[in-house]
């Protein structure tokens, strides 16, 4: 299996030595803002190094946008059916965050994690359209898409509905609201009920998450008012009781930037993490929706076969020269009828590996990220104590004088 370099925090690191085992070694860096207007993007360098024979190269930087990890996307979507492909993080529909330093931060992180579970990823890693997107130049890139035809031919924001809808027909089914042909297995509904409930548990982790930062970055920034304040309340003073005033402050607005750093590790480190494995349940969701349609297909030709076979041999029986044409569609109907099961096969096995791959990348994934927090609310609480306990003496013999 072809290995990857990557460190704790997602960014793929280069290999130890040219000699080592088959390796896939993939970032993605540099954010930098193109264009104006409504014309502006976010373009990004794409770093990889590779010993496999089929690269170009030890290395190659390409630079890609948005729409060209969309395109990756979609071609993987298509192609390999019952994998769960990695979730793409979403377009910001806010015009003034669109190109704020933090979301394009959050963006890039996102789209390493995304390609970097790809390169991994055992059959995803020997897809032709990775190759072609981690080696191709622009202008080659820029042709495929205008090539585009069908799905492909869509903005994001069609294929983001056709996924709400995939994903109103999966809740629909689950909830009971329709009855539609679907498969009977006790083992199948277990995992339908329990990807619904995860959605629904890291949704609502996320949420207190997002609480967390907020509630950090105000409290940084009530510090921050509040020793500005106590600094001109000093310089009033001008004594000795002054000088405590202005150094009170002055730890207040240490402590300030202390708090607004820890509040940007724990969105990176935590928030983001927990919002990329809600867009991952979503991704399964939209494979469960997929394994569906396959089941579908396969009792719905099965159907058709049997009617298309009592109407054949009814015309045997009267021998009507329509035989032939009846027995060519029978056969060629027969013929697909067997490749939807093959293909139905196919999905169930691959969900059920994936779902075993799936959930030890989450126990490992969810490991780090709650240790990051836990560290770093550590960090943090030590920082606080250390510096208001530094004050102590001065405070003390303040008020005792």
């Amino acid at each position: 299996m072809i290995t990857t370099q990557r460190s704790i925090s997602g960014s793929s690191q280069s290999p130890r030595s040219p000699s080592s085992q088959p390796y896939l070694s993939v970032s993605v860096t540099d954010p930098v803002k193109l264009g104006n207007g409504v014309q502006a993007y976010i373009s990004y360098r794409v770093i990889t190094k590779t010993n496999l024979p089929e690269y170009q190269g030890p290395e190659k930087i390409v630079i890609r946008r948005y729409s060209d990890f969309v395109w990756l996307h979609d071609h993987l979507f298509e192609k390999y059916k019952g994998i769960f492909i990695p979730p793409l993080p979403e377009k910001s529909a806010v015009e003034k965050f669109r190109f704020s330093s933090e979301f394009i931060e959050m963006r890039c992180q996102a789209l390493d994690t995304f390609v970097n579970r790809i390169a991994s990823h055992h059959e995803l890693q020997q897809s032709e359209d990775l190759r072609t997107f981690l080696q191709a130049d622009e202008e080659t890139m820029e042709r495929l898409m205008s090539q585009e035809t069908g799905i492909f031919k869509r903005k994001p924001a069609d294929l983001m509905q056709i996924f709400k809808d995939v994903q109103s027909r999966v809740s629909d089914v689950v909830l009971g609201k329709e009855k539609p042909v679907e498969e009977s297995n006790p083992e199948y509904e277990k995992l339908k009920h329990y990807i619904f409930e995860l959605e629904n548990h890291l949704a609502e982790a996320q949420k207190h998450a997002y609480r967390l930062v907020k509630r950090h970055r105000e409290l940084g920034q009530s510090l921050s008012d509040f020793g500005k304040a106590v600094k001109l309340l000093g310089a009033c003073e001008g004594n000795s009781l002054g000088k405590v005033f202005s150094d009170l402050g002055t730890k207040s607005e240490t402590l300030s930037d202390k708090l607004q750093k820890e509040a940007h590790q724990l969105l990176m480190n935590f928030e983001e993490p927990l919002k990329d494995y809600v867009r991952s349940v979503q991704s399964i969701k939209a494979t469960i929706a997929e394994r569906a349609n396959a089941f579908r297909r396969q009792c719905e030709l099965a159907e058709t076969i049997k009617l298309k076979e009592i109407n054949l041999n009814r015309l045997i029986l009267i021998r009507s020269d329509k035989v032939g044409e009846a027995e060519f569609e029978y056969n060629q109907l027969k013929a697909e009828s067997e490749e939807a099961t093959r293909m139905f096969e196919k999905i169930m096995r691959l969900m059920n590996e994936e779902i075993v791959r799936f959930q030890e990348q989450k126990t490992l994934d969810m490991g780090i990220a709650f240790h990051e927090f836990a560290k770093g609310q550590a960090r943090l609480a030590n920082g606080i104590a250390t510096a208001w306990r530094s004050l102590l003496p001065k405070l003390e013999a303040c008020s005792s004088s």
